[in-house]
């Protein structure tokens, strides 16, 4: 973390408790919200939260907050009517689906972008208009499962993969992507591309999309594999697995 003893400091946010917590929208948004408040408070200069709509984490904070840093913290949103555009001061109104307006290319140090790509049909389009407006680096959070959701339209799904290889497409690294893996919940990425990566070695992380824990039911523990478990076949492999130890017994009393 900077050193930020100068500035108005990020929100403390309280450990998370998943007793009574709504598993499929809630807990991943708290679980991102810590992702984004680690990283946040590293970068400096211009930043835009793009589509942010009212700029609220659901926890009592707001994400301007969290870029404790930055020396600019600029809102875009669409239609009021896709939880949009609001009016206030300083806010731009911001179509990622259309050409980029001229005086917004690498307007900006770092984009932020939230939970929005999945409600975009036009998704290449809308992660190029992303990159475009930032100088370099472009900050997102997207489903990697979940329910579908939201009147306004709920078109995709995201993979470590596939995110690594739109940044690429643009020009840029990917430093790093985050997921969270508790069962029973929707599971968010959090990731994190740049233009400079040699300015960001202490965020960086091994590109990987495999759970630090072992999956339940005996296959790979990648992503979103304790977020849907296979229950039939672990009790299968459990009854397969008395059965076959039964057997083994029985051969051994035989045995002279």
């Amino acid at each position: 973390m900077p050193n930020i003893s100068n500035k108005k400091r990020p929100p403390q946010l309280a450990p998370i408790d998943e007793t009574g917590m709504d598993r499929i929208f809630r807990l991943p948004r708290v679980w991102s919200n810590r992702e984004l408040l680690d990283l946040a408070p590293n970068f400096k200069g211009s930043v835009a939260n793009v589509s942010g709509w009212t700029d609220i984490d659901k926890e009592g904070h707001r994400y301007r907050d969290y870029f404790c840093n930055a020396d600019e913290y600029i809102i875009t949103n669409f239609r009021s009517d896709a939880r949009g555009f609001q009016g206030q001061p300083g806010e731009i109104f911001l179509d990622l689906t259309q050409p980029l307006p001229p005086e917004l290319e690498n307007r900006f140090d770092v984009v932020f972008n939230h939970t929005v790509l999945e409600h975009i049909y036009e998704v290449q389009t809308a992660f190029d208009n992303l990159c475009r407006l930032s100088k370099d680096v472009v900050l997102i959070v997207v489903p990697f499962l979940q329910t579908m959701h939201a009147h306004y339209g709920d078109y995709w799904r995201f993979t470590p993969l596939t995110l690594k290889k739109m940044y690429e497409a643009r020009g840029m690294e990917m430093l790093r992507c985050t997921f969270n893996s508790h069962p029973n919940a929707s599971v968010y990425l959090v990731a994190t591309g740049s233009r400079q990566p040699e300015k960001w070695t202490k965020l960086r992380l091994p590109f990987n999309y495999e759970d630090p824990l072992p999956a339940h039911n005996g296959f790979e523990n990648f992503v979103g594999c304790h977020a849907i478990q296979n229950q039939d076949y672990q009790r299968s492999r459990t009854r397969s697995g008395k059965l076959v130890n039964k057997i083994i017994k029985k051969l051994r009393r035989a045995l002279p």
